[in-house]
């Protein structure tokens, strides 16, 4: 779902200074149309964290950035592990007979 930059501001309970900062620093990476930034319920759920991470735990600029990197790469890991067990799934399969 597309979120609009206005919508994903309120919805992220966030003010727009807030919204370039994060842009900034490259917490967020919102996708450029002709007219306007768009978010998806990813950068939401994304900008919810990074806004519970500072706000109410009260991690630093630093430690933010350290532990998104961090969640980006369990992520990534994730998928890369989802995919090989994809393929050990697909070459262990019993062949197709045709039945």
């Amino acid at each position: 779902m597309i979120i609009s930059k206005m919508d994903f501001l309120d919805r992220a309970q966030l003010d727009g200074e807030t919204l370039e900062v994060w842009i900034e620093e490259r917490w967020l990476v919102p996708r450029s149309t002709a007219a306007e930034l768009t978010f998806s319920e990813a950068d939401l759920a994304r900008a919810q964290l990074i806004r519970d991470l500072t706000r109410d735990l009260g991690v630093n600029d630093e430690g933010v950035g350290v532990i998104l990197n961090l969640l980006d790469q369990v992520h990534g890991l994730r998928k890369a592990l989802a995919d090989v067990l994809q393929s050990v799934h697909e070459r262990s399969a019993p062949p197709d007979l045709g039945h």
